[in-house]
């Protein structure tokens, strides 16, 4: 069924604001009651909102042919969207599926949308030319674990054609006879050839691959109910396949945890590639591939910070950069932020997934101001 949703133009307005705290000043367009004035980005960059009423923003997946394919955890709903005037604000939103189980994760690949929810994984041929009358979704497969606590799932294709899918731990902590939670999984993209490809990963809900290296890097969710400052939350690289990252025995590398950490040694599995904020939720990860960023920020790593939802005052709520030199991770700093008031420690936004756009701006989901929003380079 189509819903034509011809999102109305809006007038145009650039100011210029000044930060007292790095990131630099920015200039940004407000087209949009939402108040991207707090945003903060490094001098040259802009913010403007790529689409609004999104309900629920989640994982983002872009098609060659200009489609955005928008997926959400608590709606059940799975949205596409057009921007056919190519004026860099969508215009048209459909409803490709409703009444799924938190369908987190989507994916494109030979014409076909993958969507995951907690369970199975569906698939919905041919969707760009049915986006007003989607078909019936075809089961690829229907056995992972039915647990909905961590059971929403961020899917992707990687260099070897495969479909990636993590399970998460169906608990804060704890430790399971079946070998499947706390992992990465792949599969055909039939939905043959199960085999897990990662393990001792509590919750990635955001995955990607080196532009070059193709290797992989994930975010990965700390415990809770250690206190404010522990376990940092963490991005990952795995060069190679079947490494252990230390859940349930270990956090952050170097930190036994209080009920597991004597059955196993930190020093058995990986440590993290970086280290982030307690309790921050990093979610979306993606490396910069475009040309429209000056070059500094080429191959280097954006992760969306979710923020806390247990923690004393809140931390996160915002993009951050990760700097690499070869396979090392040399600084972490922020990027885009202001969706914290950490005055009032109060939230206006929630950035969860990452999209880079076909010109090099990148797009930035929000979950929470139900929200897509735009940030490009303009410069000095």
């Amino acid at each position: 069924m189509k819903i034509a949703v011809l999102l109305p133009c809006l007038a145009l307005a650039f100011l210029a604001c000044k930060q007292i705290n790095p990131p630099k000043p920015q200039v940004f367009r407000k087209n949009t009651a939402l108040p991207l004035e707090r945003i903060r980005l490094p001098e040259g960059f802009r913010i403007d909102v790529y689409a609004e009423n999104v309900a629920n923003a989640r994982s983002l997946e872009w098609t060659p042919n200009g489609t955005l394919f928008v997926s959400t955890r608590d709606k059940g709903f799975v949205y596409a969207l057009r921007d056919t005037n190519k004026d860099y604000y969508a215009d048209q939103m459909f409803v490709i599926a409703k009444g799924l189980k938190m369908p987190n994760g989507v994916a494109f690949k030979d014409g076909s949308l993958y969507v995951a929810e907690v369970s199975r994984i569906l698939r919905f041929d041919d969707i760009e030319t049915r986006l007003d009358n989607p078909p019936a979704p075809v089961i690829v497969f229907d056995k992972y674990p039915t647990d909905t606590h961590h059971g929403w799932k961020y899917i992707a294709f990687g260099p070897d054609g495969k479909l990636y899918v993590p399970v998460g731990a169906p608990c804060n902590i704890c430790e399971k006879e079946n070998e499947i939670y706390a992992t990465i999984t792949r599969l055909n993209p039939d939905g043959t050839g199960l085999e897990i490809v990662q393990r001792g990963i509590r919750n990635t809900v955001g995955f990607t691959w080196h532009p070059e290296t193709r290797e992989l890097w994930f975010t990965d969710n700390g415990r809770d109910w250690m206190g404010d400052d522990l376990p940092a939350c963490e991005v990952n690289h795995a060069p190679h396949d079947f490494m252990h990252f230390g859940y349930p025995y270990c956090h952050q590398g170097d930190l036994p945890d209080p009920e597991f950490g004597a059955k196993r040694s930190c020093s058995e599995f990986t440590p993290p590639a970086q280290k982030l904020g307690p309790h921050t939720a990093p979610l979306g990860i993606e490396f910069y591939t475009g040309k429209q960023f000056p070059k500094a920020y080429r191959n280097q790593i954006f992760v969306a910070e979710h923020g806390s939802w247990n923690r004393s005052k809140k931390i996160g709520y915002r993009v951050v950069l990760l700097r690499l030199e070869g396979a090392k991770v040399v600084s972490y700093e922020p990027f885009a932020e202001g969706w914290l008031d950490t005055a009032k420690d109060e939230v206006f936004g929630r950035p969860v997934d990452i999209e880079l756009l076909p010109d090099g701006s990148m797009l930035v989901s929000d979950d929470y101001a139900d929200a897509i929003y735009r940030i490009s380079y303009v410069g000095k």
